[in-house]
């Protein structure tokens, strides 16, 4: 093989990295993303039809397209301050399967940010603690100089009191 074939072959292997796509938002001044493919639509505000004895960060259900869906104010699940729904203010639908089955539940979160192609395997979880937000957290990862918290989909989507 000659030198030039080589450079080329590696350089091939460099573009073939594996990423995920994962789709960002903003919360309390942090970049938070999902897997792209969980999102099943990105919505604006509107208000959901509350259910009662549910947790106080569900805000309720609305119906999409025949589906109930449970809306989840990510504020709330994660003990951010409490924001005012606005004109900005989107619900991510996301579609998890998970060992159960699939799940449909909206987030609202203040704004929708980017995409980004991470590398499988950059995301970083060392040291994140045992506090109870850590459950949620997949892991950290650097996108154009700065830090991005990958959300753990299927913890997330566990309701509980």
């Amino acid at each position: 093989m000659s030198a030039v074939s080589e450079i080329n072959e590696h350089s091939n292997m460099e573009d073939d990295v594996l990423t995920e796509q994962y789709l960002t938002f903003i919360m309390a001044d942090e970049e938070y993303g999902v897997d792209i493919l969980a999102v099943q639509e990105i919505r604006g505000w509107e208000s959901a039809t509350p259910v009662p004895n549910s947790p106080r960060y569900i805000k309720g259900v609305i119906n999409l397209r025949g589906t109930i869906v449970p809306i989840m104010d990510l504020r709330q699940r994660f003990g951010l301050e409490i924001k005012e729904y606005g004109e900005e203010t989107v619900v991510v639908v996301l579609k998890i399967f998970t060992s159960t089955g699939a799940r449909t539940m909206g987030i609202i979160v203040d704004a929708i940010s980017d995409v980004y192609d991470v590398p499988i395997g950059d995301a970083k979880n060392r040291g994140l603690g045992d506090n109870q937000n850590s459950n949620f957290i997949k892991g950290l990862v650097t996108v154009k100089k700065h830090m991005v918290i990958l959300l753990e989909l299927e913890n997330l989507l566990t309701i509980d009191d």
